[in-house]
């Protein structure tokens, strides 16, 4: 019996260790899959099956897509903290006494509790209320609280993986250091508890770039700042917050970028990127620098695929960065063109961060990835001058002696699986078969398709491990996206929109000294802000702005990318830099010395897209 009792208890604590190993990411392919296979069924129902609707899926898909959405993505945030692989800037806190930063990491914890605290707080009211009221949603009819639940018990997961983090660290700190921490934190609350009515702006920025600086994550930092200010001024409800983390991300085109990221994972990670390497390599391996010169062209096509910078240069970049070392290219120069060419990947589309301008800014999603295409193969072609200028000036010479057009041709054949790619995106979108959102769907089925079962080169396990690293990725997008819901909203009530355009239109109302003053800002910007964090938190407030001046909003959201995009290889935030450091084993200050050109070139063709409109402009004006 008393054997029997030891084994039950072993197996049960084994169950629990698995579960605390895998919950998330179980959950996560399995959400991932369901919403995946749903809405490519939605496409397919709607131009394959028309004569006969599975079970009228075109009039609840879309609605159950959208939920299971907001699941993964609260249940993908617990992974993302459970790893400590949230989106923060380290450029103060990682030059501190490593005992220093644990105590900023203890304040950031307990701070961030306080926030999931309010957050579960609301969810359970607005649960309460709809139970109560017997609210059901539009499409489907099922009990709206079904899919609100999400909020609470996705922030309480959140909230048990970082108290696993704090009780971890603390494990590893003094006693006198574990003071500290709760000291700072009641410090930062005492201003908002001992005076009233403080100038609810000053308040909100102030707590906001202070907790920036700390190193709290981004996510977490608008939601406290909003808190913050919310307690001292009472400007809007606590119950708010819990709405709008639901409310903010309820929405079918932000699912366009879980399945872009998806897809170019899935791709990068089969043989689809091998064969578009041994494309570029056959159209200019042959010019003085040609590896440098086919890394640019493979960035390129592969930004047709990816939509993300730092995906690009990872897939890119484990490829070709130790060829072009073996072939006696600079290492540093080698890290420097694929962090550059990377960057591409935000420019062409399909693009993330010009899906979440496109939502913010209320901005239609397929405009802004036309609009994108001229600029980001500018900066393809100025990179790929200096790359040839610079492989020239050092005699690292082509892999071959000519083109063979015969071997473009079967380069080309070969890669014909991935050149179809951006033709399902682009022309699905563009031909008015798909939105954004299906198109991407569509990517993800097919790369998942063309891997497991033609190519044969992902497998199952890959598969698995792909959709766990997209759901995390993901997940920080969306977090961040449902604590600037909450964090715009304030930004609204105090006008900081008109504030901030009478206090530059004060400066000057030359649209060429606004437009440059803006550029040189968000370059700024781009050296310590993630892209998509500064897009969601600067577009509510520059683009009524530049509005104002007549600048289109389809031509500011490039404008906004391209600077943003040069911020991926800008220190001290530059993520392509780091994950090039990372591939190469080269040092961040190394790197930097030969991107300096190549920052300038892509800042030269910044200029020229935002004073010739018709760059961005001119392939939207055919679509009307």
């Amino acid at each position: 019996m008393i054997k029997e009792e030891a084994q039950q208890r072993k197996t049960f604590s084994g169950l629990l260790r698995v579960l605390d190993q895998r919950f998330e990411e179980v959950a996560i392919v399995a959400g991932f899959l369901f919403f995946t296979i749903l809405i490519t069924l939605q496409v397919i129902n709607r131009y394959v099956l028309t004569f006969a609707d599975i079970a009228n899926i075109n009039v609840w898909s879309e609605e159950l897509a959208r939920y299971v959405f907001i699941w993964v993505s609260y249940i993908g945030a617990a992974l993302v903290i459970k790893k400590r692989a949230n989106i923060n800037v380290d450029a103060v806190t990682r030059i501190l006494p490593v005992s220093f930063s644990k105590v900023l990491n203890l304040v950031s914890s307990l701070l961030t509790f306080v926030l999931f605290y309010i957050l579960i707080k609301g969810g359970i009211a607005t649960i309460t209320m709809q139970v109560t009221n017997h609210q059901v949603t539009p499409a489907m009819g099922i009990p709206m609280y079904i899919p609100y639940l999400a909020v609470p018990l996705g922030i309480s997961l959140m909230f048990f993986r970082t108290l696993q983090n704090i009780i971890a660290d603390i494990k590893e700190m003094s006693f006198q250091s574990i003071v500290l921490g709760i000291a700072i934190t009641i410090i930062l609350f005492l201003p908002i508890l001992l005076v009233d009515n403080i100038n609810a702006t000053l308040l909100l920025f102030a707590y906001f770039i202070l907790l920036i600086i700390m190193g709290v994550p981004i996510a977490f930092s608008l939601g406290i700042a909003t808190l913050v200010t919310t307690i001292n001024s009472q400007a809007i409800p606590l119950d708010y917050f819990s709405q709008a983390a639901f409310n903010g991300i309820d929405s079918f085109p932000i699912m366009a970028i879980p399945f872009f990221v998806a897809a170019g994972v899935i791709m990068g990670s089969g043989g689809l990127l091998r064969r578009l390497l041994n494309l570029g390599n056959e159209l200019v391996g042959f010019f003085p620098g040609g590896l440098a010169l086919v890394t640019v062209i493979t960035c390129m096509f592969f930004a047709a695929i990816s939509g993300s910078g730092p995906a690009t240069v990872a897939a890119v970049g484990t490829m070709m960065i130790p060829e072009m070392k073996r072939q006696g290219y600079s290492v540093a120069f080698s890290a420097a063109i694929v962090a550059a060419a990377g960057s591409i990947g935000v420019i062409i589309p399909p693009s993330n961060p010009f899906v979440i301008y496109g939502v913010v800014g209320q901005e239609s999603v397929g405009k802004l990835f036309i609009a994108g295409i001229i600029p980001g193969v500018l900066i393809g072609i100025i990179l790929m001058i200096l790359a040839y200028s610079t492989s020239k000036k050092n005699g690292w010479k082509g892999n071959k002696d000519r083109i063979d057009i015969i071997a473009v041709l079967r380069a080309a054949w070969d890669a014909k699986l991935a050149l179809v790619v951006p033709v399902i995106i682009l022309g699905g979108i563009y031909g008015g078969y798909m939105t954004p959102t299906e198109a991407a769907a569509i990517s993800v089925t097919y790369g998942l398709i063309i891997g497991l079962f033609v190519y044969r080169d992902l497998k199952f396990k890959d598969m698995y491990n792909c959709l766990v690293e997209s759901g995390s990725t993901t997940a920080v997008i969306i977090i961040l996206m449902a604590m600037a819901t909450i964090f715009g909203r304030f930004i609204t009530i105090e006008r900081v929109a008109e504030t901030v355009a009478a206090f530059v239109l004060g400066i000057s109302t030359n649209k060429v000294i606004v437009l440059l003053l803006i550029n040189i800002f968000l370059l700024f910007v781009g050296m310590v802000m993630e892209a998509l964090a500064a897009i969601i938190i600067l577009t509510p407030i520059l683009l009524p702005m530049v509005s104002q001046l007549g600048v289109d909003p389809i031509q500011f959201g490039v404008i906004m990318v391209v600077n943003l995009a040069i911020g991926f290889i800008t220190p001290p935030v530059g993520v392509n830099l780091f994950v090039a450091s990372g591939i190469s084993k080269v040092r961040i200050e190394e790197i930097t010395r030969p991107a300096i050109p190549l920052i300038l070139g892509m800042i030269f063709i910044l200029l020229l897209v935002t004073y010739i409109p018709e760059i961005s402009l001119w392939l939207p004006s055919l679509m009307r």
